[in-house]
């Protein structure tokens, strides 16, 4: 499909692990946060207490981690348009793992805080300096299929979360759960390894060594992003990323949680045991979250033949309705627990499908010497507004103390959101077979 040189694969192979570790180490919390959170609280977990309180800490603690991922893509969006893609590519890595594996050893939830805003600012570095990389190595031609494929690393990090959670919380450690998350967490350490490769295998891209040469590089200012020649491109890719940061983030964040709720309400009709609803919680757990990557990785794919057919202005509408749609399906109809688990694959399709358009379409506004600095803050700055999100969905429903229907209720809600989107559609700059601007 790419048609790439050795060297273009390797490029894109680094930029594809980054990312994908970066959502790893970025979402690994949310699983473990049903039992992580009331042993730091000191609370029984799976009482009545630990699920209020878990619901709450989840979006509070959601919340601050967007916050430092806004902040450290604003930050190391310029760094890497100053002194360069690679190194730029390898620190972040290094951050958010070390920040992750860092959340293993705390004691207390303020502790767990100050490590999560270690991790987040890695994380949001990452993205920016991958995704210009690979839009300034791959061809013009190849360049939205090189970029959707770049975003299928996310469901990989989601299936990789998933599976070292099940493994380590799920069967290692199923007897002792105030213990396992802590196992969970020390897997934050996979991408520091994989940090070291990036130096050894990967080089700065021909355009940003051209630009560097010719002093275009230097100071990079965000201002020039609201400037008259950028500002209608930048405020088109603030306007979409905006709509799906605080869709996916007010319903991914509480998977794990929402999950574990509901398994706790079938298995309390079943009649079953503490160690059976664990078992429950965590099969549904894996079957939600399954069911959430592999839709997100067939919409993240659906990407490519509807953005070069359509155009990306057509695309994001498209996205937009589908995603408002299966969350009103998913929330507002009347529909049994297992049922809403694999309804999830209807909004990975769509509310997760969307990010695999960002990592070419942000690139394609933007001029080599702001890349970094215009695709780092439209892709980060989204999670200043779409912190709101995961806080007001745990407050709501730490509100009703864990009621089902209350947190089923609460996610309805969150189908306005990409209705917004929709509004939003003829301030989309389309990009659709234009070369990437000098």
């Amino acid at each position: 499909m790419l048609q790439l040189t050795r060297y273009q694969w390797t490029v894109f192979a680094a930029a594809w692990l980054g990312w994908g570790f970066d959502v790893f180490d970025g979402l690994l919390f949310n699983y473990v946060a049903p039992n992580a959170i009331p042993t730091l609280l000191g609370l029984a977990i799976g009482s009545p207490e630990a699920k209020s309180a878990s619901l709450y800490w989840t979006g509070l603690l959601t919340s601050i981690f967007l916050l430092g991922w806004a902040t450290g893509g604003v930050v190391f969006g310029p760094i890497s348009d100053r002194f360069g893609r690679r190194n730029t590519l390898m620190v972040t890595m290094l951050l958010y793992a070390l920040g992750t594996a860092a959340c293993a050893f705390v004691t207390d939830i303020w502790q767990l805080i100050a490590c999560r805003i270690i991790a987040s600012l890695g994380i949001g570095g990452e993205w920016a300096a991958g995704a210009a990389m690979v839009a300034e190595v791959v061809p013009d031609r190849k360049r939205v299929e090189a970029g959707a494929l770049l975003y299928t690393a996310a469901p990989f990090g989601l299936f990789l979360a998933t599976g070292i959670n099940a493994l380590v919380a799920g069967w290692l450690f199923a007897d002792d759960p105030a213990m396992s998350w802590r196992f969970v967490l020390l897997f934050g350490l996979l991408p520091a390894a994989f940090a070291f490769i990036v130096r050894f295998f990967v080089k700065e891209p021909e355009r940003w060594l051209e630009a560097a040469a010719a002093g275009a590089t230097r100071k990079p200012s965000i201002a020039e992003l609201f400037g008259a020649p950028l500002r209608r491109r930048t405020w088109s890719a603030l306007l979409m990323t905006f709509v799906a940061l605080l869709t996916w983030w007010s319903c991914n964040a509480f998977i794990p949680v929402v999950v574990a709720t509901l398994a706790q309400g079938e298995a309390a009709l079943q009649g079953l045991d503490k160690a059976a609803t664990a078992a429950l919680a965590e099969e549904w757990k894996t079957i939600a979250t399954t069911a959430f990557n592999v839709g997100g990785l067939l919409g993240t794919l659906l990407t490519i033949p509807v953005a070069k057919r359509l155009g990306r202005r057509p695309m994001f509408a498209l996205y937009f309705a589908a995603a408002a749609l299966s969350l009103f399906i998913t929330f507002g109809l009347d529909l049994p627990g297992t049922v809403r688990l694999y309804m999830y694959f209807f909004i990975g399709l769509s509310v997760f499908g969307i990010f695999g358009s960002f990592t070419f379409y942000l690139p394609e506004l933007f001029p080599t010497r702001l890349r970094g600095t215009g695709s780092g803050f439209c892709y980060n700055i989204g999670r200043v507004v779409a912190a709101a999100g995961p806080f007001a969905v745990g407050s709501v429903a730490a509100a009703g103390a864990g009621d089902p229907q209350v947190i089923i209720n609460t996610l309805l809600l969150v189908a306005i959101v990409p209705l917004v989107g929709l509004a939003a559609i003829p301030w989309v700059v389309e990009t659709r077979g234009q070369a990437l601007p000098e």
